[in-house]
């Protein structure tokens, strides 16, 4: 071959369970390996040992994939390849109670950096199986630094995002763009250094919920949650909350938001009131929002009001300075 003529848009089969090698999209090695669910292989746990160790693509066939799923090879991409997200749903149903811990009961965990998804959903459908013994149960358990999620569902109820970093000082770097995300109970939770472009967040009905729980554990840690141009609805009448500090120095912001739904008037609160003080370290912060549930006048007196210069700080070229892992 030629070494002076680039490969581009080539694929070679070797055979119907062989993997293809393409170019790559930006962010990715010039040539990866690219499996297919169901076609060459039945399961997606089949085609992540398939995979090299340097990673690669799986395209993912529309249908209901229900596995339970750990991935800690670096670079895989997943792509969904129905119409929409709803298409290709990968679910499990574990819980705290069943698996042994909050951790242990997500449908699928992922430990590799550079982790991509975009036009599926990932759930755990514990609490519609079983409604009446409630328990943490975790959809998605992200711990990957440069990870990308593009119009992902992610669908729960108790703790359905753990948006985590493997090291408190090292801040795992994640983004997620026009995904929806549903739950109640501290439904995203973690440590990351997280930014969500224009999410969809909803709450199901519950008498109480949280959106977040954050837990930055000291001052000098650089993780946060931000959330840009995002809408929040809900379901039912219960007393909903922008978040609460899962850690006494949670960081969590809110950039022009639209609150169609209905959050309590105070928008944050304490972790266990009259137990906890985590309100004195915390950081909890609102930027022009708009809505019906906009309305600031009843904040609770330690959540902050940014001016536009301090919001421009929480925005995404701030946040991530360096955007190249997102390309």
């Amino acid at each position: 071959m030629n070494a002076k003529r680039p490969m581009l848009n080539r694929r070679l089969f070797c055979g119907a369970g062989a993997l293809a090698l393409s170019s790559a999209p930006a962010g990715f090695a010039q040539t990866q390996a690219i499996v297919r669910v169901p076609t060459q292989y039945k399961t997606l746990a089949e085609a992540f040992a398939a995979l090299p160790e340097a990673g690669g693509v799986v395209e993912i066939a529309p249908g209901t994939y229900r596995e339970k799923l750990s991935l800690s090879k670096p670079g895989v991409q997943l792509i969904g390849k129905g119409k929409k997200p709803e298409d290709v749903v990968i679910v499990w149903g574990d819980s705290a109670k069943m698996a042994g811990g909050t951790g242990k009961s997500a449908s699928f965990t992922v430990s590799g950096d550079g982790f991509r998804a975009s036009n599926l959903t990932i759930q755990n459908d514990y609490h519609l199986t079983q409604p009446d013994n409630p328990s943490q149960a975790v959809a998605l358990s992200i711990s990957a630094d440069r990870a990308v999620l593009r119009n992902v569902r992610l669908l729960g109820a108790q703790d359905t995002l753990y948006a985590g970093s493997k090291k408190p000082t090292v801040p795992s770097r994640q983004y997620y763009k026009d995904c929806y995300i549903e739950g109640h109970v501290d439904f995203i939770f973690g440590n990351a250094l997280a930014f969500f472009d224009r999410c969809h967040l909803h709450i199901i009905k519950r008498d109480g919920a949280f959106i977040t729980a954050h837990s930055r554990t000291a001052d000098s840690e650089t993780t946060a949650y931000v959330f840009d141009h995002c809408r929040i609805t809900t379901a039912g009448t219960g007393a909903y909350y922008f978040g609460r500090a899962w850690r006494p120095y949670a960081q969590v912001i809110f950039l022009d938001t639209r609150i169609d739904g209905q959050i309590h008037p105070e928008g944050w609160r304490e972790w266990t009131p009259g137990k906890t003080e985590t309100y004195g370290t915390a950081h909890f912060a609102e930027y022009n929002s708009s809505g019906p549930g906009a309305d600031v006048s009843q904040r609770v007196f330690w959540a902050k009001r940014l001016t536009a210069d301090q919001a421009a700080k929480w925005r995404l070229e701030s946040v991530f300075p360096d955007r190249s892992w997102m390309n």
